[in-house]
């Protein structure tokens, strides 16, 4: 600990050191301003501005290669004669490198092609094609993004620089609840500034919608296009197509002072994939049945089972079709008042509706020791090293399930801003919550009762060059006769409900004042921000039973499958699984044909949770403009003091105990200093260079925060007075921590970027961060005195220690991350003016990290890093047509799924290639003057989302989503 502390604090003086040393500098840069040679380009400023959208921007041709383009588009006469219009991609592209070009920090940008017209199908489609970042994919669309290497918890998303709450069980936001439909643009800030609310630890995802008085004209869009998907549909009973639909309306009254946006959106979409996956993988043991060995005092293989003693065999198969069935509905409405030249104020509303659908069918063929399968002795050893044949005895569950998820998100935020010589006041309240409740209904059929005498099937398995399998099968899984509503594998029960429900409400006051200076300190900023947020997470679970088959157990068969609910035989996908009977679990609970029994465990109620976070910051920063020789040299430095108040309650359970339960609320305070500097020093209107350093926090998993844990006892080590791992103490338990600390990292970030022109520019960046702390689940010490406890005998003491171990998440020892990136943009016509319309645009990005996640598994990367990601976008726009293909590939990463219950769990993925094309027209002249069709495919070449565990022959599930198409038309007056 004292050598951590030690570096903590080496750390702290040099970040000290760098301030002080960057005050004198600036003072120096302050006095000496009257030798100044040059003035600063018009672009700089100290922060980012809104990524609203243009009307048009405009380009100047190039004049020659050996002129290296023109000057800022901001540079830009309006009035110029040789001007061109630039509209749709090009006009998103110019935007986007402007916003970068001129900010203070090192930001990557998205801004909207035209009025309800993001570059991409969806804001994470988009955003996952900037420099450095990467998207999950969660049931075919991209959910959630990960910043450089780390993944969602650490990084933050506003909207219109309001912090949001999210529908998941933590902190990362999930991005398909937004419409792209009614966002104008996306700023991605990758080094923070003293003053942007709720930076993120890897990076901040700023969201923004049309600020109608700067936009400066009426408008009104609107927008419907259709979808298909080349699966067709897989799962009986559900929509193969889809649609979307959206309006936006943009207006300006009393001459330009009151201004209005508003927009609507809705969209019904599909999607439909196939979804193999195992139970595992395991070595092959000639001891665990006695089938496979000779038996007697000294069991050996028998001669047939010798070869495949200790090679890799499957545990079991779970081949399914899926329908995700996206249902949403989005409101924006911005009110923008501006009665005089020094006070504006601005009202922002946005609703989103949002409700998934989910129908799982598929069927899971157990193979693993206990489950009563035989492995045939005309097995083979494929070359993966894994083993095929036949197994016999197989009992299979027959699985159809369905799942839904029903959530409201509102946002609401009022902003009044008031500028007079030279000072700015500034004040921001906004609200946002959510409201989610999820339903995952589980329903097991087969042949019969585990107990019972149901057919049992013969099974032939094979691996796929992809790593699944393919089965040849003897039972006829679709004959309501032979197929029946039970438990075929002893799981004690038929059927399960789980209705978890989450809560998230944030309330939020910011503050600012600032003054401006007619010297090397642009204008020094003074402000503060608070937010009070509460999470709650209730799970509510119920057990199914059928009551005619439990009140007559010696049936050992089961119930009929209610004729109402039948809809039909379903084959099970590309894995050439068996056909099963198809059922809807909903008419069987809405029916009445299960009893529903809560599920009181004490390891449910250990579930729930609510985290509340009271968190108050105050800063200060100074913002640059000084020139400096022939260039200018702008930027800001500052610091935030974070003071945090973060307290849990939840229930602790102690399992076996009458009366076991106690509900208590524990949490921690603590105070952190962030500073910050951005340094931009521009050679000229073509050249940038970018320095920045910064402390940045982000804070722990709200589920790892949790006060509910569950306390185990240990008959065995009542009497034990050692405690410690595998000692066999009486008391131990697993859960949150409330106590636990933010991550905190130390970063510097190295950018040059060189623009051609308003179009064009290439740049390469370097960042390296140091991470203090990691948040690790450890086994600690834990004193459980107070907690129930149950004497072996009546006579007996109390447990001779109530010192216990306790597997909880714990502030750990951190490491380094570090990486580089490439990006650029290229219109052709600097090249030749043959090529003119034709471009490129691009980035790769390398990152590595020395830290374990899972301490003593150096295999196991960092969540959501992968090493390598390449976008590129190859596009022509001329005339009013357009067309583009863009490709983005990553290497493997560790991915975040929805496992049993759906709980957290991390598996490796494969790397992925993911090909996008569209191709549109829009009408420039004539009746038709406003007019645009378009028409996109998704995934071109299909490719797959898997996941593995050792090797990637060693497959753990694997989705095709196949390719989605979409065709549409757009009205603009």
């Amino acid at each position: 600990m004292a050598v951590k502390d030690d570096a903590r604090r080496a750390r702290t003086l040099a970040l000290d050191s760098s301030t002080r040393a960057l005050g004198v500098a600036l003072a120096v840069m302050w006095a000496g301003s009257a030798w100044a040679q040059t003035p600063p380009p018009d672009n700089a400023s100290a922060t980012p501005q809104p990524a609203n959208v243009p009307p048009a921007a405009t380009e100047t041709p190039p004049a020659s290669p050996s002129t290296n383009g023109n000057a800022p588009a901001s540079a830009v006469p309006s009035s110029s004669s040789n001007q061109i219009v630039v509209t749709g991609f090009r006009a998103s592209l110019q935007t986007s490198i402007a916003t970068k070009r001129r900010a203070d920090e090192i930001v990557e940008s998205v801004s909207a092609e035209d009025i309800g017209k993001l570059p991409d199908n969806s804001i994470a489609d988009a955003i996952a094609r900037l420099p450095g970042l990467t998207a999950q994919r969660v049931n075919g669309r991209d959910q959630v993004i990960s910043i450089r290497g780390l993944a969602p918890d650490f990084s933050t998303t506003l909207l219109n620089g309001r912090e949001q709450v999210s529908t998941g069980d933590n902190r990362a936001v999930e991005y398909d609840l937004y419409p792209a439909e009614l966002i104008g643009g996306v700023d991605v800030y990758k080094t923070p500034y003293a003053g942007l609310v709720g930076q993120g630890l890897s990076g901040t995802v700023d969201l923004k919608t049309i600020r109608p008085l700067e936009y400066g004209k009426r408008a009104f869009s609107v927008n419907a296009r259709g979808e298909a998907l080349s699966t067709g549909r897989l799962v009986n009973g559900t929509p193969e197509h889809g649609y979307r639909v959206s309006a936006n309306y943009i207006d300006q009254f009393a001459d330009d002072t009151l201004g209005v946006t508003f927009g609507v959106s809705h969209e019904e979409s599909p999607t439909q994939f196939s979804d193999f996956g195992l139970y595992g993988y395991s070595a092959f043991s000639c001891l665990s049945n006695p089938a496979y060995n000779t038996g007697g005092p000294n069991p050996t293989c028998k001669p047939a089972y010798a070869a495949a003693d200790g090679k890799q065999i499957a545990q079991g198969f779970k081949p399914f079709l899926e329908n995700d069935e996206l249902n949403r509905t989005g409101v924006l409405g911005t009110v923008e008042w501006k009665p005089s030249d020094h006070f504006t104020m601005t009202f922002d509303g946005f609703y989103s509706k949002f409700k998934e659908k989910q129908l799982v069918r598929g069927v899971e063929l157990p193979v693993y020791a206990g489950s009563g399968a035989i492995l045939a002795p005309d097995y083979t050893i494929n070359k993966n090293g894994n083993i095929e044949g036949t197994f016999d005895n197989v009992k299979a569950v027959v699985r159809n399930q369905a799942n839904t998820r029903d959530a409201d998100l509102y946002a609401l935020g009022w902003n009044g801003k008031y500028t007079s010589n030279g000072w700015t006041l500034d004040a921001d309240i906004s609200y946002s919550s959510v409201k989610r409740r999820d339903q995952v209904l589980e329903s097991y059929a087969g042949t019969g009762h585990y107990q019972g005498n149901g057919a049992t099937d013969t099974l032939g398995f094979s691996q796929t060059p992809s790593g699944a399998y393919k089965f040849t099968s003897t039972l006829d899984y679709t004959d309501p006769g032979t197929i029946y509503l039970t438990d075929p594998q002893g799981y004690g029960q038929e059927g399960y409900l789980n209705q978890p429900s989450t809560r998230d409400h944030l309330l939020a006051f910011k503050g600012s004042v600032s003054k401006e200076f007619d010297s090397g300190i642009k204008s020094v900023e003074i402000g503060g921000y608070y937010t009070d947020r509460k999470k709650t997470y209730s799970p509510d679970e119920y057990q199914l039973f059928l009551p005619d088959f439990e009140s007559n157990p010696g049936i050992l068969t089961g119930d009929p499958i209610p004729s109402g609910a039948l809809q039909g035989a379903q084959k099970v996908g590309y894995t050439n699984g068996p056909s099963l009977i198809a059922y809807d679990p909903f008419y069987l609970l809405d029916h009445g044909v299960y009893d529903l029994l809560r599920n009181a465990s004490p390891y449910i109620t250990v579930k729930g949770w609510e985290v509340r976070e009271k968190v108050a910051t105050g800063w200060v920063r100074a913002n640059l403009d000084q020139p400096v020789g022939a260039g200018t040299l702008t930027g800001n430095i500052g610091v935030e003091v974070v003071y945090t108040d973060q307290s849990s309650t939840g229930d602790r359970a102690v399992i076996g105990a009458p009366n076991g339960s106690l509900t208590v609320t524990e949490g921690k305070k603590y105070t952190e200093i962030l500073p910050s500097m951005n340094l931009v020093f521009r050679f000229d209107d073509h050249n940038v260079l970018r320095f920045g350093a910064a402390r940045t926090l982000a804070r722990a998993r709200m589920d790892q925060m949790k006060a509910s844990f569950n306390v185990t006892q240990n008959p065995a080590g009542y009497n034990n007075t050692v405690p410690g791992q595998n000692q066999g103490t009486y008391f131990g338990a697993s859960g949150g921590t409330p106590g636990l600390k933010p991550w905190i990292a130390d970063g510097v970030d190295l950018s040059y970027e060189h623009y051609f022109n308003a179009g064009a520019y290439v740049a390469a960046a370097f960042y390296y961060r140091y991470l203090e702390t990691y948040i690790y689940s450890q086994n600690t010490l834990f004193d459980f005195t107070g907690y129930p406890y149950t004497p072996p005998t009546p006579d007996a003491g109390p447990p001779a220690t109530f010192m216990g171990i306790f597997n909880r998440p714990v502030n750990g020892q951190g490491g380094t991350l570090y990486g580089a990136e490439l990006s650029g943009t290229l219109p052709f016509s600097l090249l030749t003016p043959v090529l003119d319309g034709f471009g490129v645009t691009g980035s790769f990005s390398y990152t590595t990290s020395s830290i374990t996640p899972n301490p003593g598994d150096p295999s196991q990367p960092l969540p959501g890093l992968s090493k390598y990601v390449t976008n590129a976008t190859l596009y022509y726009e001329k005339g009013g047509f357009s067309a583009r293909a863009s490709v983005t590939k990553r290497s493997k990463y560790l991915a975040e799924i929805s496992g049993y219950g759906v709980g957290r769990e991390f598996h490796m993925a494969g790397g992925e290639t993911v090909v996008d094309a569209q191709v549109g027209y829009d009408f420039k002249h004539g009746f038709l003057k406003g007019l645009g069709v378009l028409f996109q495919a998704q995934n071109l070449t299909n490719a797959p989302f898997y996941t593995y565990s050792g090797t990637p022959s060693q497959l753990l599930s694997y989705q095709k989503y196949g390719t989605r198409y979409l065709a549409g038309v757009s009205y603009k007056f």
